[in-house]
């Protein structure tokens, strides 16, 4: 049976204690993780993207040099590099690149989501002729004719099993609107945020 009392000193005392200021070893790894995939981030996106996010010379040659190298294991050292490169960053410059890849991220989404919206309106207009009526009174400026012509075109397109020029051609359309209703709600909002104040 152990010794309740074996190693008691009768007194408690914190002085013999180490207090530590620097981060623990798994706080660090963290960090180090972290920067890791923001460098593997980094080697995913296109070569002109990395060319202007601005950094040090020597972390962009590394990030260059890795997406140019094909065989596995001489990428994943490269990757390592990369990683060990990316730690040598200060603050303010690893704030400057994370702010640039999250700003891909959300305008790729954005443009993700509009292109979806594009193609839901264009199904819409050739399944329903009413979505027609709709798209002109917005934009009575159309050619309505030629928007006819197309879906026309596109709706024989699919039943032919041919390549889809006109259905192309009317998501080209679409996409104009929406290029050109930008601008008109940007000016109607500020438009708002004038009468307001």
């Amino acid at each position: 049976m152990p010794n309740p009392n074996r190693g008691s000193c009768g007194f408690q005392s914190t002085e013999f204690e180490q207090e530590y200021e620097r981060p623990s070893k798994s706080q660090l790894k963290r960090e180090s993780t972290a920067l890791q995939k923001l460098g593997e981030d980094l080697v995913a996106e296109a070569r002109d993207r990395i060319k202007r996010i601005p950094m040090p010379e020597d972390v962009r040659d590394a990030i260059l040099t890795c997406q140019d190298i094909k065989d596995h294991e001489g990428r994943r050292r490269q990757m390592q590099y990369v990683g060990k490169k990316m730690r040598t960053l200060d603050e303010a410059e690893l704030a400057i690149i994370q702010r640039t890849v999250d700003s891909w991220r959300g305008l790729s989404k954005a443009d993700t989501a509009a292109m979806h919206s594009l193609e839901k309106r264009r199904e819409k207009l050739l399944k329903d002729d009413a979505a027609l009526t709709e798209l002109l009174v917005r934009y009575p400026d159309l050619d309505a004719q030629q928007l006819r012509t197309l879906i026309r075109n596109a709706r024989k397109e699919v039943a032919e099993s041919k390549p889809p020029k006109a259905y192309r051609e009317i998501f080209q359309i679409l996409k104009q609107l929406q290029a050109r209703a930008k601008p008109a709600e940007a000016e109607e909002a500020n438009e708002d945020d004038e009468d307001e104040s």
